[in-house]
């Protein structure tokens, strides 16, 4: 049997000594003086999904455009489809039978033409024979399930509908490589769910390559063979699965608070806290002695040791960090803080005043007083308290009676698919757009009658973080304490501040451009902070950014919020961002339909539909068939796991087993998988749709 994705007429041992579609050796591209694709190195097979993972500025897609033949490059071996690509001549010949997908939702489209005038206009240029065109329109229209949209502009789709029909636009001319920069990138976990499953459908039939990069480390399952990037380096590379068999590494999770939290932090530099649970990345491969050495260090602290720690195999992500960190090319600047590190020289409760005055009660509802700057007689205690709101835009509702409150100190997430009316909410909230109907306060104010004091009181991080990259992080910093009216000695003192919360020191006098992305990130949170603010809004803030930076940025606000009691409201489409927030609101068609901590929303999963079993099989594809012609109508495509939710664990372990043999998979594995925000996710939105996320996305 042949593997998923790989001609049925070569096999697994032949696969090897097939000419790969596409070689890189040495590869060099420069911007002037700037490396951006450093000394790099692939092949990559027939009929294989290839990955490239790494933050923005890693150098992805700059090494894409020059596979694609639509950049040069100054040094270094480039073949494609078996022609060396040294010359715009010779690019010129090969880009025939290559689909390129650019990064960005719907940036390959024309939003005035509709679907089906986008795919007609897409084959004239590509040359489709008309009879040609007919078949592969209408079946790839139905293989995305777009047929009943075909009349609908693009510039009115959806997300996950903007890139479901630049991959068919991509794909008409039945290319025999296809390159997507970042085709998941801003989508919700439901479109990047089925956009997933489209695209392996696609590539097993069609026989195509795929060279796809992503930012989402969760995504690398998908791929045969990925190659993780980090300043126009490949520092990893490999089968998933592999690499992570191979690390000598493993993760232990158990519960710690306070003096046992310190202790094992201390102990193991690369860690997770949240929610009273560690999770620690043990630097050895066998589980035992990876327990013993976390118990160790308890007992070195002169503290009891725990019971029961869970012990699992890291994720590509632990392993993406630990290379980091152990070649020392992260920077100091991207290493998250320790929990005892001192950042109150000029620290957040002194620069936040009177608002950390308060913050012994930041996990209750919590009212600061008058004191706190002309809070309304009608203060109801919240930080942001949203009562029925609505909007309308014309004839669509966008918001529908959407409630919900945040409490200070709380970092709430605010979920849902692409249009589901989260950036409305916000808008309203902010004092942006007026409600058609509803109430909302934000620190203590009525956003209908005190839009001005609304903003004087929250921070306001953007998506694109709404930096002057030409003026240097100080300059930045001064700019927007001026523009919130700061006398200019507050201002520095804020400035200060701002620096070494986001440890930004050695960097004041670097222009914002020249920032890498993590640090970028952390000197628009200070600017959005200079004016001590009491409610913070962050629009996807984590977008594009490298895993270190991440976890350092989220340091940065489990302090603010748990210690200086400010109110953080962020979206993100990264699920395991929604696991660190202190609770979650998911909003379907502008309405919320659940709101809950995370432990509770995946506790009722479990107790709603069961026990996650997730099967790896020889070949997923016809695995899956293969259970659903069995009965097992709710197995979904994960990369090339299958997952199926089960009440009846044991019995159905057997069942599958079974199945799996008369379809020859004698080697899969059914494991139990601990429930996630993404199966929380995926589970509630497509709960309310029946048929995919087209039923929304039609409202």
């Amino acid at each position: 049997m042949s593997p998923p994705h790989a001609p049925s007429s070569i096999l697994p041992d032949e696969r090897r000594r097939v000419r790969p579609v596409v070689r890189l050796h040495k590869l060099v591209k420069r911007y002037d003086l700037v490396e951006a694709v450093r000394q790099v190195s692939l092949e990559i097979k027939p009929a294989q999904i290839y990955g490239l993972i790494g933050a923005d500025g890693a150098g992805k897609s700059s090494l894409m455009k020059v596979v694609a033949g639509v950049l040069s490059h100054e040094e270094g071996q480039v073949e494609v489809l078996g022609r060396t690509i040294d010359s715009e001549r010779q690019a010129e010949k090969v880009k025939s039978a290559i689909g390129f997908m650019p990064q960005g939702l719907g940036l390959n489209l024309y939003p005035t033409l509709s679907i089906e005038e986008n795919i007609d206009f897409f084959a004239r240029l590509r040359m489709v024979p008309p009879e040609l065109l007919r078949e592969r329109k209408e079946r790839l229209l139905e293989v995305t399930r777009l047929s009943a949209f075909r009349a609908r502009p693009a510039g009115q789709l959806s997300g996950g509908m903007k890139q479901k029909l630049g991959l068919i636009c991509t794909l008409i001319h039945a290319p025999r490589l296809i390159i997507l920069d970042e085709p998941t990138t801003g989508v919700d976990p439901v479109s990047r769910r089925d956009f997933w499953l489209i695209l392996a459908q696609l590539i097993h039939t069609e026989q195509i390559t795929a060279l796809i990069s992503t930012a989402y480390l969760d995504e690398a399952s998908r791929f045969d063979h990925v190659a993780l990037m980090h300043e126009g380096q490949i520092i990893l590379e490999g089968p998933p699965d592999l690499l992570i068999d191979r690390a000598d590494a493993t993760i232990v999770q158990c519960p710690a608070e306070g003096a046992a939290l310190a202790a094992l932090t201390q102990a193991f530099p690369q860690h997770e806290a949240t929610q009273g649970q560690v999770r620690l990345f043990v630097p050895l491969r066998d589980a035992t002695q990876a327990q013993a050495q976390v118990q160790n260090a308890l007992v070195v602290a002169g503290l009891p040791k725990v019971e029961s720690p869970i012990v699992t195999r890291p994720h590509l992500e632990d392993l993406f960090i630990a290379r980091l960190w152990n070649d020392a090319i992260a920077a100091r600047s991207y290493l998250p803080p320790s929990p005892s590190a001192n950042h109150t020289a000029h620290g957040a409760t002194a620069a936040l005043g009177t608002q950390a005055a308060a913050s012994a009660g930041i996990k209750q509802k919590t009212t600061l007083g008058n004191h706190a700057g002309g809070i309304t007689d009608g203060d109801t205690g919240w930080a942001i308290d949203a009562q029925a709101l609505t909007r309308d835009f014309d004839q669509f509702r966008a918001v529908d009676g959407v409630s919900f409150q945040v409490g200070y100190g709380d970092i709430f997430g605010l979920l849902g698919a692409n249009g589901a009316g989260k950036t409305t909410a916000i808008k309203m909230l902010t004092g942006i757009l007026p409600p058609s109907a509803g109430l909302g306060r934000v620190a203590g104010s009525d956003m209908r009658h005190a839009r001005q004091a609304i903003k004087e009181r929250i921070g306001y991080m953007s998506q694109a973080f709404s930096l002057y990259t030409d003026l240097t992080v100080e300059e930045n910093l001064m700019l927007f304490a001026g523009v919130y009216g700061l006398p200019r000695k507050v201002a520095r003192e804020r400035t200060r501040w701002a620096i070494e919360l986001g440890e930004l020191q050695g960097y004041e006098q670097v222009a914002a451009i020249s920032l890498p992305m993590g640090l970028r990130q952390r000197l628009a949170l200070g600017c959005a902070l200079v004016h001590r603010p009491r409610v913070l809004f962050l629009d996807e803030p984590t977008s594009g950014v490298d895993p270190i930076g991440r976890k350092h940025f989220w340091s940065i606000l489990r302090k603010l919020a748990h210690e200086d009691g400010v109110a953080i409201l962020l979206t993100t489409h990264y699920m395991a961002e929604a696991e660190l927030c202190d609770r979650v609101a998911m909003m379907y068609a502008g309405r919320v339909v659940a709101d809950a901590p995370p432990a509770q929303l995946k506790q009722d999963l479990l107790d709603r539909r069961g026990q996650l079993l997730e099967i790896t099989p020889r070949n997923a594809l016809l695995a899956m068939q293969a259970l659903k012609d069995a009965g097992f109508d709710q197995a979904v495509l994960h990369g090339r796991n299958i997952h199926v939710m089960s009440h009846q664990p044991e019995a159905d372990r057997a069942r599958i087993f079974s199945v799996l043999r008369a379809a020859r998979q004698r080697s899969a594995n059914v494991i139990p998988r601990p429930l996630t925000m993404e199966d929380v996710f995926i589970d509630i939105v497509l709960s309310r749709e029946g048929q995919g996320t087209e039923a929304q996305e039609a409202a």
